[in-house]
């Protein structure tokens, strides 16, 4: 089914990042994937190729460009490309949006040139320890000390928590106020009492770092408080419909790939004197995985475009994380069954994908966490 998705200058853009991605990132891949880290210069040559702040205003060195179509171009190529390392949808699609539309004028002159340029690396610290997608569950805490805020606490899985200059931290202002007493603090690398722990050894995704973070009796000044005193629950819900679609974005651009390589291996590989592909059940597991990511397609597809119009609600972004995500987990392990022994070879892509791609339906809010969102609003 052909995509009215894009424009020429969607394609044209495409074509750009699958030469920075030839030149810049899969020449380097493996060697990041042992070292557990990302060279700095890779981050500095996506800023110097415009692929960071694609909706940052022109005045402070983004694309001026807030098409979330080409936030999309960048996460497929990424992700066709099994560049997990470089957490360039984070730092744009995540992260971005609470600076753009949270950040005062001041503070946007002091962050978003560096967030563009690449030299400032950013991540978003909310997981703790004993607490994921429940914020009431939340201990980190921030004192109201007059000219400053005292941090302390710990947050853990926090994706590019090594490389990090800038991390938007949630933490309690209110005791008293649950959910809707927490705030967000940006914290810059080198502020006293800031320490990183571990660069965590996880299943997959080796090459993107992912760590542990520490504050203690951190002062973080007044003016890097982002968004409304106690605002942060609010702040976190108008930006979860973006991420949750971007991570819906990635999912489906997995799937599809490994079909198409699962497709491409079946035709060749031999079994019993004739390709895998001449028998009748292998016919049907591509003919299923075809059809789940075509309907599946289809309804991203529509998200995209409602997401564009501001039309895109929590509820559709929820369905489309838990689907696209689900149907990736399903697809990469039937993809890695049809391989038969070399699927569990790590040189080749679709064993890659598959530990890759499991952290999926867990980040961004859990399939279940996705479920209740979506039960609770049909019931309630």
């Amino acid at each position: 089914m052909k995509r009215e998705l894009f424009t020429a200058e969607h394609e044209a853009f495409r074509e750009s990042v699958r030469a920075f991605l030839a030149k810049e990132v899969t020449p380097h891949h493996e060697r990041w994937e042992r070292e557990g880290i990302v060279s700095r210069d890779a981050w500095r040559a996506a800023g110097r190729q415009g692929l960071l702040g694609l909706a940052v205003p022109e005045e402070y060195g983004g694309g001026g460009n807030a098409d979330f179509r080409h936030s999309v171009v960048l996460t497929e190529e990424f992700t066709r490309a099994g560049a997990s390392g470089l957490a360039v949808a984070l730092h744009n699609d995540i992260v971005g949006p609470y600076f753009t539309t949270l950040a005062t004028d001041e503070q946007k002159r002091r962050w978003l040139p560096g967030f563009c340029s690449g030299e400032s690396v950013t991540a978003v610290a909310m997981t703790e320890p004993g607490a994921g997608s429940d914020l009431q569950g939340i201990r980190t805490t921030a004192e109201d000390r007059g000219d400053h805020w005292l941090l302390n606490g710990a947050k853990t899985f926090i994706s590019n928590g090594i490389l990090a200059d800038l991390v938007v931290v949630v933490a309690k202002t209110t005791p008293e106020g649950g959910a809707r007493g927490l705030s967000l603090l940006v914290v810059e690398r080198g502020m006293p009492g800031f320490e990183r722990g571990r660069n965590l050894d996880k299943i997959g995704m080796k090459a993107q770092d992912t760590a542990e973070l520490f504050f203690d009796d951190v002062r973080v000044p007044k003016e890097n408080l982002l968004g409304e005193a106690d605002g942060a629950f609010f702040h976190l819900m108008a930006n979860l419909p973006q991420e949750r679609l971007s991570i819906a974005v990635a999912a489906i651009a997995a799937a599809e790939h490994l079909l198409e390589i699962t497709t491409g291996y079946v035709k060749e590989r031999e079994a019993f004197g004739r390709p895998l592909a001449r028998l009748q059940h292998i016919r049907f597991e591509i003919a299923e995985m075809a059809t789940e990511c075509a309907v599946t397609r289809t309804f991203l597809d529509r998200c995209i475009v409602d997401h564009n119009r501001g039309e895109l609600d929590t509820v559709h972004a929820s369905m489309a994380k838990w689907w696209a995500t689900e149907l990736q987990k399903r697809v990469a392990d039937r993809c890695l069954q049809l391989h038969g022994g070399y699927g569990y070879m790590t040189e080749y892509p679709v064993a890659k994908a598959f530990t890759d791609g499991r952290i999926q339906t867990i980040y961004g809010g859990t399939t279940e966490i996705m479920k209740e969102i979506i039960g609770r609003s049909l019931l309630s």
